[in-house]
């Protein structure tokens, strides 16, 4: 037996033929193109080498790529699997020529059988019977001639052709015209030949198949008939044997033709004799022969119970017993249906469906009663350039009925999600009539008419996404925010009126709609910000059930009043996979909802099948939402406040200001102008240098925070940790205000009690389930008259123990409480005390609690009042508090986690380079972060900054400090924390994975998306979305609280080849266990004490330095000048001229165009950075460019004027 074997193809058969390797203990080599990096079969291999990026041609074409690779691995066989180079002879006598065995039949035996024409010629010597046919056809005009003669209608083929490619049936001499040139063009570009022919058609033909296996030396033995009839274009859909209902003898007729026909060559390996049979006539005629490994030689394989495979392979080697000792053994039993499972949409004429597969569940397969091949997992990537198959599913059963049946229920329990596939369409095959009755032939899927429950997208919209009520939740601790509707009102309104549950999951529109079209009747409903909404031109009411049917076209169009998010939901729901327990989609995450991402032109979502087609209901006019021109948001104050981080006077100040949203908001954080914060500390100290620098704490969705100088409300697509303090936190009951924020808005804050937010959750709750009845006589959809309390008093709800062992209890909103440990200084005393609370919180399984999040020297507390109590979680926090402190000893698991860094990374350059555009030209730590971080630490030198991040061993303290399980972590030896203050503003922009430090701490940015920390490189992920990989212990997440994270060096371009493998499990990560003793941390401590004291005096020294120099240079204070642009005087616009103005509030991110350019209508002018989202504006009408009014960086408002267009000659706008 040969110790390795190289497998020249790709997907579902490379899978197939590495089980039988491991059953024969032959190591296997797998080549891949670099579209398919993420297959399976390069997973399972024994190793894996590439053949460059692209198609075919460049990849499992190229036989000097296989054969170098053949050679460098030391393989002694090739198998080609079926497709690509399997019956190619040439590749055969490649091999055979460099001394390995090719897995197959002889190079003359391809030859022979490869070319239809010489098969055909074979045939006939054998008396095996044939349908009338040509030999090789040298031009129309004889194409013609033969036609003629034969009787139309014809196959046109071509002789080298497979897989349905190259074969038309023409049923006149102009089809025949049409096509001829055609197929002679298919066979040579996917099969380097041009030859064609042509055969008599049969009108109602099955396509029936004999496997045959020869040893090369005369003898063949022939393993039943196989059905493959059921086919779409002459591509094979469902394969079964035996084939059903043959005439008495006619299977045995089959074998022996084909047995003749294999030992006439002494032929070698597996192969396939197939012949045409007419079902009126019931007579079969020879038809080709396949000299190699089909598709659908599972069911063979199930029904007599071999391994042809792991034939193949022996009989190459020189080990596979003689035949006759083979067959003597052989004894078929019961059926096989296979069926193709394919990545297309049947509902687009069958057109391909590249893309990436975001959830994959297929049923559990035993292997004998379902067998299931394939090559995919979540996370898998479709490409466009090969075969779209996914998987082949094979029930086996011991009569056809039951196999059928048992295929049908296979397929229902299948759920593939990211592409669109033929799932529902096979199904629909099995129970029609055809092949139900066991009677299929060639052209029986004509009259089947697909039925799909979707619709399609024929525009996205500005941003249109998929999102459930209540969201994520429970992942908060490692940095996943719960996503979910930002206006979670409407949302639940709409379900209301379609008889929904509440959080069923709909589609969230962002300022301009999407047009979808419908394949199926369903029942929406449009709640939210009012927006324009058509059914087939027709103008629709919102508010209201309406009943789209089959074939509509629903456009909705863009907001133009007051509000930013509208809802569209449907009876029944949208048909997603869930992730992490919901169907939201958290876009900076890509993952959740659709694909990930924001709907675009060409998605398919599927919904439920419509059960009740009532519609007509409207919501009552009270339910309804105002959304004045100050909204008025109510609000819990805390957790920080006066006097110990602001101003008892500014804090007066932010309740009496009108905020105005800043035009970069988005779903992360909706970002507020006005007066600046008065703040009662120069700095953060180790936390950082500005004065809202705290250590990284929890955020409740809805707090204020402060980055900087600027608030920011944390969105549902909020990081859950961050180093910012929080005068005030939105209360549960308001929270869906925040969807109905833009650009331009004005926000007044007012401060209430936990007791009242509490009543007004409830009220609006009841308010949304019944509308008919009024709760206390308020209307939330009214802000309740507004509440007449000031509720301004101490956040702190507890506060116990003094010095280290002491612990403060803030209110975060009226559903999170935060519990600060100890003094506000870097100290690990603390955050094992804050581990150790969290342990036993979890331990006792509280009810009501939804989540519980560590900081540094924090832990929050999320949970619902109405099951537990504030002052009973209060009590219980007070009794666990005192047992932790008792400990004296406490140790934990901690794992050192080794990981590649890049320093000063592209990446990191670029997002610097943005921030200067965009955000703040004259940053102190611009343009060098890493020349930043070496003045503000008084090191000699940039390569004394590299070392000493090196050096480090950084304790994970914190998970999803940036999202994602995004690690905060602190040095273990306090010599190597280097303190750097964050950027003020943030950055609007991060690569995933950068590695900033921000006050004492490093984090790595689980995910792309704004941030503040100042960069020294990039690393690999942190968050793996789909894939099982070893290193991440079967959790989406790759570290833990109390890792040690130890960088070592790669270049960039390395760094590039390692994010690439590292998802897929091949690139192995060195990770040790050990653990972290609180007293000999301790002990090391007071041991250098004296070195660390002088390390961290002189740091302090360079760090008020930097502030000094700040202070001199104007750069203490940084006063946005985009917060709004100022409105200039506008000259007159000459005659003929078009003012183009912005529809919206941003920041000038692209100018596409250039004076004196020629501009078509709706062409893109300028690009707009607003709401997160890039926003082109359009030209009105053609014209010449004759003013540009705005520049990149600059800030632009709503309606200001950004380009001025001139007509064309003799045409005015």
């Amino acid at each position: 037996m040969f110790d390795t074997l190289l497998i020249a193809n790709r997907g579902a058969i490379a899978c197939r033929i590495l089980r039988t390797l491991r059953a024969l203990k032959v190591e296997g080599v797998a080549v891949y193109s670099e579209a398919d990096a993420a297959s399976l079969h390069i997973l399972e291999a024994d190793q894996a080498h590439s053949l460059g990026e692209g198609g075919a041609a460049g990849t499992y074409l190229a036989v000097d790529k296989i054969l170098a690779i053949a050679h460098s691995t030391g393989a002694k066989a090739i198998h080609p699997g079926y497709g690509f180079l399997s019956e190619n002879a040439a590749f055969a006598q490649a091999c055979e020529d460099a001394g390995i065995a090719f897995v197959g039949p002889t190079p003359e035996q391809l030859r022979v059988f490869g070319l239809k024409h010489t098969a055909r010629a074979l045939a006939k010597q054998h008396g095996v019977p044939m349908l009338e046919g040509t030999e090789l056809l040298d031009s129309l005009e004889a194409a013609l001639s033969a036609a003629d003669a034969i009787g139309y209608p014809v196959m046109l083929k071509s002789t080298a052709g497979g897989g349905g490619i190259g074969m038309r049936v023409c049923r006149s001499a102009s089809e025949l015209s049409e096509s001829f040139e055609a197929v002679k063009r298919l066979g040579q570009n996917n099969f380097s030949d041009a030859g064609v022919f042509i055969e008599k058609y049969i009108q109602r033909a099955r396509h029936l198949e004999v496997q045959v296996f020869g040893d090369g030396r005369g003898e063949v033995i022939a393993l039943g008939v196989r059905d493959c009839s059921v086919q779409r274009r002459n591509q094979k859909v469902l394969e079964e044997t035996p084939a059903p209902n043959l005439p008495e003898g006619m299977a045995d007729e089959l074998c022996a033709a084909a047995i003749k026909l294999a030992k006439a060559v002494s032929y070698r390996s597996a192969g396939t004799v197939e012949f045409v049979f007419d079902s009126d006539d019931q007579r079969f005629y020879f038809l080709e022969v396949n000299t190699r490994l089909q598709v659908e030689h599972g069911v063979t394989e199930q029904v007599w119970g071999v391994d042809l495979v792991a034939w193949m392979v022996q009989l190459a080697a020189g080990d596979l017993p003689p035949l006759s000792d083979l067959q003597a053994e052989l004894k078929p039993q019961g059926h096989a249906i296979q069926a193709r499972l394919y990545a297309e949409d049947p509902g687009r004429d069958f057109q391909p469906s590249p893309g990436l597969l975001t959830s994959v569940h297929f049923p559990t397969a035993d292997g004998k009663n379902l067998r299931i091949d394939t090559w995919v997992e979540a996370g898998c990537e479709i490409p466009p350039f090969f075969d779209p198959m996914i998987a082949k599913v094979i029930a086996w059963a011991p009569d056809r009925a039951s196999a059928a049946e048992g295929l049908e229920q296979a397929l229902g329990e299948t759920r593939l999600y990211g592409v669109e596939t033929n799932r529902d369409y096979l199904r629909q095959i099995i129970n029609d009539a055809p092949f139900a009755s066991g009677q299929p032939w060639t052209r029986c899927l004509e009259g089947l008419v697909y039925r799909a429950d979707t619709f399609e997208v024929l525009s996205g919209g500005t941003q249109t996404s998929v999102q459930d009520y209540p969201g994520r939740l429970g992942y908060w601790a490692v940095g996943v925010p719960p996503s979910g509707p930002m206006d979670s009102r409407a949302l639940r309104l709409g379900n209301q009126l379609l008889g929904n549950p509440q959080g069923c999951a709909a589609l969230e529109i962002t300022m301009s709609g999407p047009t979808l079209r419908f394949n199926t009747d369903a029942v929406v409903a449009v709640t939210g910000a009012v927006i324009a909404l058509t059914l087939n031109g027709q103008a629709q009411p919102m508010n209201q059930s309406l009943l789209i049917p089959a074939g509509s076209t629903l456009a909705v169009g863009t907001i133009a009043g007051a509000g930013a998010r509208s809802y569209l939901c449907l009876r029944g729901g949208l048909d997603v996979p869930d992730y992490l327990g919901s169907k939201s989609t958290f876009t900076l995450g890509q993952f959740g909802g659709h694909g990930g991402r924001a709907l675009r032109a060409g998605d398919v979502l599927h919904v439920a099948p419509l059960q009740d087609r009532s519609a007509g209901e409207t919501l009552a006019a009270e339910q309804i939402a105002e959304l004045p021109a100050v909204r008025h948001i109510r609000v819990i104050y805390g957790p920080h406040g006066a006097p110990e981080y602001f101003t008892e006077n500014y804090i007066q100040t932010f309740f009496a200001t009108d905020w105005e949203v800043h035009f970069n908001s988005s779903r992360t954080g909706v970002r507020l102008i006005g007066p600046k914060p008065e703040w009662v500390r120069a700095d953060g100290g180790e936390a950082g240098l500005h004065p809202s620098n705290i250590h990284d704490n929890p955020y409740a969705i809805g707090a204020v925070d402060f980055t900087g100088d600027m608030p920011v409300i944390l969105g549902p697509d909020g990081p859950s940790l961050g180093g910012f303090v929080c005068p005030v936190t939105i209360i549960e009951a308001d929270l869906w205000q925040l969807g109905q924020l833009k650009a331009g808005d004005k926000v007044r804050f007012h401060p209430v009690s936990v007791e009242a937010a509490r009543a007004l959750m409830v009220c609006g709750s009841e308010f949304i389930r019944d509308a008919d009845t009024s709760v206390a006589g308020q209307s939330p959809s009214r802000m309740n008259s507004l509440p007449q309390e000031n509720f301004i008093v101490s956040p702190i709800v507890l506060d116990i123990g003094t010095d280290d062992t002491r612990l403060v209890a803030r209110l975060s909103g009226d559903t999170h409480l935060l519990l600060e440990i100890g003094a506000p200084e870097l100290d690990l005393v603390l955050r094992f005390r804050g581990h150790a609370l969290m342990q036993a919180l979890e331990s006792k399984q509280l009810k009501g609690v939804i989540d519980l999040t560590p900081g540094i020297r924090s832990l929050q507390v999320h949970y619902q009042p109405e099951q537990l109590p504030l002052a009973e979680l209060l009590e219980i926090v007070a009794g666990e508090w005192d047992a932790v402190c008792a400990s004296k000893n406490l140790e934990v698991p901690s794992r050192i986690v080794h990981l590649p860094l890049s320093w000063d990374d592209p990446a990191c350059q670029l997002a610097i380079e943005k921030y200067m555009t965009t955000v703040r030209k004259d940053a102190p730590w611009c343009p060098s972060n890493l020349e930043f971080i070496r003045r503000i630490n008084d090191l000699p030198n940039l390569d004394e900054v590299q070392r000493t991040v090196f050096d480090a061993s950084y304790l994970v303290m914190g998970l999803g400090d940036v999202y994602l399980g995004a690690p905060v972590a602190t040095p273990l030896d306090p010599r190597h924390r280097l303190v750097t203050t964050k950027y003020n503003p943030a950055r609007t922009w991060t690569a995933e994975n950068s590695v900033g430090i921000g006050g004492a701490y490093l984090c790595v940015y689980g995910m792309e998306g704004p941030g503040g920390y100042q960069f020294v490189g990039r690393t690999l992920q942190m968050w793996n979305r789909y894939r099982a990989v070893e290193a991440f212990d079967g959790k989406p997440w790759l570290l833990r609280f109390f890792d040690q994270i130890r960088f070592y060096p790669v270049s960039a371009d390395e760094l590039l080849k390692i994010r690439r493998d590292f998802p897929l499990g091949r690139y192995p990560l060195q990770i040790e266990h050990s653990t972290l003793n609180l007293a000999d941390y301790q002990g090391f401590l007071a041991k250098e004490a004296e070195s660390i004291a002088s390390f961290r005096a002189q740091q302090q020294g360079a760090f008020n330095a930097e502030r000094e120099r700040w202070i001199a240079n104007g750069q203490a204070t940084f006063e946005s000048d985009e917060a709004l642009a100022e409105t200039a005087e506008q000259a007159p616009l000459q005659s003929g001229q078009t003012s183009v103005d912005s529809h919206i509030a941003g920041n000038l991110w692209q100018v596409q165009v250039e004076v004196g350019q020629r501009v078509d209508a709706g062409e893109p002018l300028v690009i707009l950075e607003s709401m997160k989202m890039e926003i082109p504006v359009l030209a009105p009408c053609s014209g010449i460019v004759r003013e540009i009014r705005v520049q990149p960086g600059s800030a632009v408002r709503a309606g200001q004027r950004v380009v001025v267009l001139g007509p064309l000659a003799s045409q005015d706008c």
